[in-house]
């Protein structure tokens, strides 16, 4: 898709500036940041249901609400937080999106005391480098692949909640685990070489 500055991009970013911003700065673009692989991990647990763009709106709230998104500090939230956290209206006031934050939370820290960091865990399923896609147009993406369908049972086993297998692909695409920019965006031969 072309928008107006004259420059191709992956059709879901549409003309919203925030998208945009988004998509041409982050999205995709591999993370290596136990902090912010967490903070990606609980906004799409809380997007769930809902449009990343409302999530991408309540971003700064998140960060605000769950310590920039320290594990360390939240899972150690107790339930005088969670209520204080289900009182703010700059989040998605959800008790179970809330506790799987911290749950995860929890989850972290063990993968870090096992493989020393988030990192290594997550990295681990790409052999260290993003898978290169090719996908022409939108609708040959997929929403689920048997890497996602692991990455989710393995979570899970591991005491996760909030990361289904769909939840796990989307995450992969944003933290730059797969390059899942179209061909014809001009992220996708940015992001080849990564």
């Amino acid at each position: 898709m072309v928008q107006k500055d004259n420059i191709h991009r992956c059709t879901w970013c549409g003309e919203n500036p925030l998208y945009i911003a988004y998509h041409d700065k982050e999205w995709g673009r591999p993370i290596h940041d136990d902090r912010l692989l967490f903070e990606f991990l609980v906004l799409e647990g809380a997007q769930a249901g809902l449009s990343w763009l409302t999530i991408l709106k309540k971003r700064e709230n998140y960060r605000k609400a769950f310590d920039f998104f320290n594990p360390r500090i939240v899972a150690n939230y107790d339930q005088a937080k969670i209520d204080s956290l289900l009182a703010n209206a700059g989040i998605v006031r959800n008790r179970r999106k809330i506790t799987s934050a911290i749950k995860n939370a929890q989850a972290v820290i063990l993968i870090q005391k096992e493989f020393g960091s988030l990192d290594a865990f997550l990295w681990n399923y790409v052999g260290g480098s993003p898978i290169q896609n090719h996908w022409k147009n939108l609708s040959e993406v997929p929403v689920t692949t048997e890497l996602s369908d692991k990455m989710s049972k393995d979570f899970k086993k591991r005491g996760f909640s909030f990361v289904g297998s769909t939840i796990c692909y989307s995450f992969m695409q944003a933290v730059g685990m797969v390059n899942d920019h179209t061909t014809d965006c001009f992220c996708h031969s940015q992001l080849f070489t990564v």
